[in-house]
């Protein structure tokens, strides 16, 4: 793992992506004690994890403006909330660092700068959902996973219910579904539910997300998205650019997602078995099932840096 000084990177760079293939997922597995943390929502309530211990189930999503994973997953988010929130589940957005940062929304410097930045993607996005701001050290999203755009659905005993490497709402919404239903029926806090967890990629629909996020950042984003990935990005971002559009369109969509997908999923392919290759590494990234211990997020250590 690449050694960076800090959680906040300036730039997203080839050796930042590269480091991405050699990421394990450090977070609490299924079954495990989800950590509790303090943070403030952007309307100032102080919320605990363990506020909700024995009361609700809770799902948390992680993310942040310039993340193109988030822009493809934050409507179907939505509608999570609309149709689940209440008595039985709460839903907690983690606004971490920026994925790509820019001139416009750069790396963190103060907190701020980083309330600034949750409050226009809460606005962007048409988000009704709390929305907590993680401090400038990444306390919460250290604890919690190295990717910019990871959910959590934890059970109201406090334990992992269902986990997903990138907040899939497909995914999400059949996990709440069959744990609300397992509770029920069986009277219990805690069940593992929908295979415990899923840690593949949603390439397809991400793709067509990628400039609408990264234009957030500013110019210096989609530069630097550009160099890390080489031709996979810059056919994504013409994709993306020139889909907005068509929105309304979905046939002519999903031709540009399916060729975008094939041709990002060609690269980093090509790229992982690459660097596999020249490393001696046996792990793909997106298959993490070795778990790494997890540093003290008080210390400050960095957890390397990763903004796909």
């Amino acid at each position: 793992m690449l050694g960076f000084s800090g959680y906040n990177y300036e730039h997203f760079s080839r050796e930042l992506f590269h480091d991405l293939a050699g990421t394990a997922f450090s977070g609490p597995g299924p079954g495990e004690r989800a950590p509790d943390f303090k943070a403030t929502t952007l309307d100032g309530e102080v919320i605990r994890l363990s506020d909700f211990t024995k009361k609700k189930n809770v799902l948390l999503v992680f993310g942040s403006a310039t993340c193109p994973m988030t822009a493809a997953s934050i409507s179907g988010i939505n509608e999570l909330y609309s149709r689940f929130r209440g008595d039985e589940i709460e839903f907690l957005f983690i606004y971490v660092r920026e994925a790509h940062p820019g001139e416009i929304i750069p790396a963190h410097s103060s907190m701020r700068e980083k309330v600034e930045a949750a409050r226009l993607l809460r606005d962007e996005e048409d988000m009704h959902m709390p929305i907590l701001v993680d401090d400038l050290r990444g306390t919460i999203h250290r604890k919690y996973s190295r990717l910019p755009n990871p959910a959590c659905l934890i059970d109201k005993s406090g334990r992992v219910a269902f986990l997903s490497l990138w907040s899939k709402p497909d995914g999400l919404g059949r996990a709440i579904q069959e744990l609300v239903k397992v509770q029920e029926d069986r009277g219990v806090d805690h069940a593992v539910v929908n295979g415990g967890q899923d840690l593949t990629m949603p390439m397809p629909y991400s793709a067509l997300y990628s400039y609408r996020a990264l234009e957030r950042g500013g110019k210096q984003s989609l530069s630097d998205f550009r160099q890390a990935l080489g031709l996979p990005a810059r056919v994504a971002l013409t994709a993306s650019h020139y889909a907005r559009p068509l929105m309304d369109n979905p046939g002519r969509v999903m031709s540009i997602v399916a060729l975008t997908a094939a041709v990002l999923a060609g690269g980093l392919y090509a790229g992982f078995e690459l660097r596999k290759r020249r490393l001696g590494l046996v792990r793909n990234p997106y298959r993490a099932y070795e778990k790494e211990k997890v540093r003290d997020t008080e210390t400050g250590t960095d957890y390397g840096a990763v903004g796909i």
